[in-house]
C-alpha cells in the first residue's frame, strides 16, 4: 500500500502559478503510476495529468495541456504538479492518486490510492 499527502494549494489570482506536491509513504514509489485529478464544486472528479513510473512519459487533459506540468522525484517519493496561467475554472480540490504497475489511466476507478486533497482557488 501507499499513503499520499498533498500540499501546496491556496488562493491565487488568475494568471498566477502554484506548485502542488504529493508525498508518498513506502519504499516502492517507483512502482506506481501517479496521477493528479481535480473536483470542482458540483462537478465530478476529473483527470488532470499522469506520469509513468520512471517519469519518462506524461499525459494531460486537454483543459490543462500547455499550462500544467507533472513531474516526479523518485528519490524523494514525491510527485509534483506545476500549474501556470491559472484560470478561475481551475478552481477545485486537487487530488493525487497512485496506480500500481506500468499502465497509466485517466479513469478515477483505476487508481486505488488517493490523498486527502488540497484546495486551489483562482480569483478573477
Amino acid at each position: 500500500q501507499v499513503q499520499l499527502v498533498e500540499s501546496g494549494g491556496g488562493l491565487v489570482q488568475a494568471g498566477g502559478s502554484l506548485r502542488l506536491s504529493c508525498a508518498a509513504s513506502g519504499r516502492t514509489f517507483n512502482s506506481y503510476v501517479m496521477g493528479w485529478f481535480r473536483q470542482a464544486p458540483g462537478k465530478e472528479r476529473e483527470f488532470a495529468a499522469a506520469i509513468t513510473r520512471s517519469g519518462a512519459s506524461t499525459y494531460y487533459a486537454d483543459s490543462v495541456k500547455g499550462r500544467f506540468t507533472i513531474s516526479r522525484d523518485n528519490a524523494k517519493s514525491t510527485v509534483y504538479l506545476r500549474m501556470n496561467s491559472l484560470k478561475p475554472e481551475d478552481t477545485a480540490v486537487y487530488y493525487c492518486a497512485a496506480r500500481y504497475g506500468a499502465s497509466w489511466s485517466e479513469r478515477n476507478d483505476d487508481y486505488p490510492y488517493w490523498g486527502q486533497g488540497t484546495q486551489v482557488t483562482v480569483s478573477s
